[in-house]
């Protein structure tokens, strides 16, 4: 029987305990193997390695997906991933609204581009499993520090750039696509009007990320993923997820070149820098027109 037959508490109790017992089953080998690579300081040996590792974390999200579509999530509208190739390096944007986004990226770009990474807060390398099983994929994890933070400790300053900088290395040895919000945070009604941002259903897109991560992979990095996601009834919560009650999830996915202009010293050149953040501008606000149309058709 399948689970959407089932009242929407009850199959999003069962939904999570088969999403926890896949992880589980998965971080058995992928926590060994993550190991003996770190044992072998060999750079062939860590590259396959990484790339059995890789597999290990597609296996799960394959598994993830069956989950999503026993709880009854039936109408997936994706549009404009089937040109895409896996031995590419991608950079991928998206709006973002959940930890649902994040299900959605993996699930809509499963076996079409290479495995998903993305930066992570350094607290959650603590969180239970995951945490441990991000570390071991490769995950980079950064710690965000707050304007008045670095005016006390300003030997902290650029410490992130560097840690971006070194995970960028290691992105280079075998195909990957790495995963920006470049909002920064969830979208929230109070966010949005603390922030006065100018578009109607998103934050403001910061541009620094995304300049740090092109420049460090400018031989590897040539195609950016601009990623508009939309729940039409509203609901995009990760409970809501698990018990079925998500009824309809819209993605649109728009593959634009990298060029030269995208390419520069982001944190010392002021022209560079306004030029960037206004290509990610123009980008915002055509997803904005994208997400109004998206909720009402």
């Amino acid at each position: 029987m399948m689970l959407y037959m089932l009242p929407g508490a009850v199959r999003g109790i069962l939904s999570l305990i088969l999403y926890f017992l896949n992880t589980l089953f998965w971080c058995i080998p992928l926590f060994v193997l993550a190991v003996a690579k770190a044992a072998i300081p060999l750079e062939s040996w860590r590259r396959k390695c990484s790339r059995i590792l890789n597999a290990i974390a597609e296996n799960w999200i394959w598994v993830n997906n069956q989950n999503q579509k026993l709880v009854g999530n039936k109408y997936w509208d994706v549009k404009g991933i089937d040109r895409l190739d896996r031995s590419g390096w991608y950079l991928v944007l998206a709006n973002h609204q959940s930890w649902v986004d994040i299900l959605v990226l993996q699930r809509i770009f499963h076996r079409k581009i290479p495995f998903l990474k993305f930066f992570i807060k350094k607290e959650l390398f603590w969180f239970p499993i995951l945490g441990q099983a991000w570390w071991a994929l490769d995950f980079p994890f950064v710690k965000r520090y707050s304007k008045s933070y670095l005016q006390k400790k300003p030997h902290l300053i650029g410490k992130d750039l560097e840690i971006t900088r070194k995970a960028c290395q290691k992105f280079k040895k075998i195909p990957i696509s790495i995963m920006n919000f470049v909002e920064g945070t969830r979208f929230t009604n109070e966010k949005h009007l603390k922030q006065q941002s100018p578009y109607a259903n998103l934050l403001r897109p910061k541009a620094g990320g995304i300049a740090f991560v092109l420049n460090s992979m400018r031989e590897q990095i040539h195609r950016v993923l601009d990623v508009t996601i939309v729940y039409p009834d509203g609901k995009s919560s990760f409970w809501a997820l698990l018990c079925g009650k998500i009824r309809k999830i819209k993605v649109r996915v728009r593959s634009l070149p990298v060029s030269p202009e995208m390419l520069g010293d982001y944190a010392n050149d002021g022209q560079f820098r306004a030029g960037l953040q206004q290509w990610l501008n123009d980008i915002w606000a055509e997803k904005n027109r994208h997400i109004d149309m998206m909720g009402t058709s």
